[in-house]
């Protein structure tokens, strides 16, 4: 899938992964290949950027975990992320139908 189809709709999917309770980075790019069919494979560099402004912005929390000697950090959702986790879906709901609506005008959505 073409990297520039997941624009716009990175935050959606970083918040829906972390819906489940908190991971860290490599966890959450394993989740959204996962749940994606493999289709999704976000590389370190798009992700942590957008962890960093999400966190910024208070929609996610972090926290330092040492497993072992590795010291990773931990992403969990706000109650702020949560609900803009049901914006990001019902903006989702509205592209898809909107999209669906030209792509395939006799179908009913």
């Amino acid at each position: 899938m073409r990297a520039d189809a997941v624009r716009g709709h990175l935050d959606g999917l970083l918040l829906s992964v972390l819906e489940s309770g908190p991971m860290h980075g490599y966890a959450i790019i394993t989740a959204v290949q996962r749940r994606s069919g493999g289709a999704l494979a976000l590389r370190t560099g798009t992700i942590y950027p957008a962890l960093n402004r999400l966190e910024r912005l208070g929609f996610l929390r972090s926290t330092w975990q040492s497993i072992g000697e590795r010291r990773r950090r931990c992403y969990e959702l706000t109650d702020s992320g949560r609900r803009g986790l049901a914006t990001e879906r019902s903006a989702w709901d509205e592209f898809t139908s909107a999209i669906g609506a030209v792509l395939n005008p006799g179908r009913a959505t």
